[in-house]
């Protein structure tokens, strides 16, 4: 069944086509026909096949200055075909950019690079709000004018907290929310309020080195790579689908602490990839898997 969301292509009169269905003869024939019979001119298509599960997937980008349909008829009578095929699908259009709210605790280093790489145009959404369980972000967020909210966070209040972030999410109408380092579990039931709309980094080492000090863990035991991954988060802690990893090798030389900042370089690129694909319709999820288009 197909889903609207607000736009989040590169150009900004485009709109986009996500499918993904069981491989068979005349996908591709069937897409291209359709949009030609519009006067779509396309400008981006890429396509993948899983052929241990024999699927099929899509990601098709055209401009809108002579498209003949509009938003509600292309999406009525692209229904028509995607229930003949089988398809799921999801179609974006251009309208008001998606809004993301940013979630961090004491480091400040993926923050503070989304933050400037969305002033610098590189990442097409409006962030309305920061929301953090300290206070160190404060000046930074501020500093950048954006809404600011201190929420610490305890075994006791934790659910309360949770209802209290929800509750802005949804005055501000969030579409995505980004753990910038944000150093709490989320609930099974926040975590339910936006399915594969919650994006997560942190090094690679898990399971290996677990707890405050993995760099520290990682030095004693000589590691030669260190790496980061960005995912989508549910309820399996730390295991959702995986869009981005990076990895850079590492000596005898590397203290802790310089491992910690070669980590911390990685974290921000990781994530910020991430966040950029998922804003620009570039990701595909399926099962505990992603497809990554070009």
């Amino acid at each position: 069944m197909g889903e609207y969301n607000t736009p989040m292509n590169e150009t900004e009169n485009t709109a986009c086509l996500l499918i993904y269905c069981a491989d068979q003869p005349g996908l591709v024939a069937a897409l291209s026909t359709f949009l030609y019979k519009h006067n779509a001119n396309i400008v981006h298509a890429d396509q993948h096949q899983d052929r241990m599960q024999n699927l099929f997937f899509m990601r098709v980008e055209w401009e809108l200055e002579h498209f003949k349909l509009s938003e509600q008829a292309c999406r009525a009578e692209f229904e028509d075909m995607a229930q003949r095929l089988a398809l799921n699908w999801n179609l974006s259009w251009p309208a008001a950019r998606p809004k993301v709210a940013l979630f961090v605790s004491h480091h400040l280093h993926c923050l503070a690079d989304l933050l400037h790489r969305h002033e610098a145009g590189e990442l097409p959404c409006e962030i309305p709000l920061v929301i953090s369980n300290h206070r160190d972000a404060e000046k930074l967020v501020r500093f950048h004018g954006l809404e600011f909210h201190h929420l610490p966070v305890n075994k006791e209040n934790k659910c309360a907290v949770e209802q209290e972030q929800l509750s802005l999410l949804q005055i501000h109408n969030i579409d995505l929310v980004i753990l910038a380092r944000y150093m709490q579990v989320l609930s099974d039931g926040f975590v339910a309020n936006y399915p594969n709309k919650i994006i997560n980094v942190h090094h690679s080492f898990l399971p290996a080195f677990k707890g405050a000090q993995p760099y520290a863990q990682a030095h004693e035991r000589g590691v030669k790579i260190i790496g980061a991954t960005s995912h989508y988060v549910t309820a399996d802690l730390d295991e959702g689908p995986i869009i981005e990893q990076d990895v850079v090798r590492v000596s005898h030389r590397d203290q802790p602490k310089d491992l910690s900042v070669k980590g911390k370089d990685l974290e921000r690129t990781v994530l910020s990839r991430a966040v950029k694909w998922h804003l620009q319709q570039r990701i595909l999820v399926y099962g505990h898997k992603t497809v990554i288009f070009d």
